[in-house]
């Protein structure tokens, strides 16, 4: 799940958990690894700054928005998923809402109900601007 493949992947130690079972009602910042296996309804947000990899399980639940640097998702959100750098959709990820992410992996299987939004991140002041031909 965190290994070599392309992309960067800071985070392959889980500080935090919300076992199975467990029901967070409010938001949730953090920093470092977090995993879900619970239910979250809230807002789970990396600390500003900080990068934030957050993990889901198959029986994981968030309604809310996510914004985190690194995202691996195998369970269900219902809300947008904002991620500045990597997204993985797992073969039983359920994303209904919007989809940001830089790099992306989708696994066969996975259901996306919602937009999937390419965000570069390098949006450069120091483009060169052609010239159009001139026409003869």
């Amino acid at each position: 799940m965190f290994g070599g493949k392309g992309g960067s992947k800071p985070h392959n130690n889980i500080e935090c958990l919300i076992g199975a079972g467990t029901t967070v009602e409010g938001n949730i910042i953090f920093a470092g690894g977090l995993r879900v296996d619970g239910r979250v309804r809230g807002d789970v947000i990396a600390s500003e700054g900080k990068p934030g990899t957050l993990v889901l399980s198959e029986q994981a639940q968030i309604e809310g928005e996510i914004h985190v640097s690194h995202v691996v998702i195998n369970g269900t959100v219902v809300g947008p998923v904002h991620a500045s750098e990597y997204v993985e959709l797992q073969p039983k990820a359920n994303v209904t809402g919007d989809v940001h992410y830089k790099t992306l992996e989708i696994q066969l299987g996975a259901v996306v109900q919602g937009r999937l939004v390419y965000e570069s991140g390098d949006k450069s002041e120091n483009v060169v601007k052609l010239k159009p031909a001139a026409a003869e």
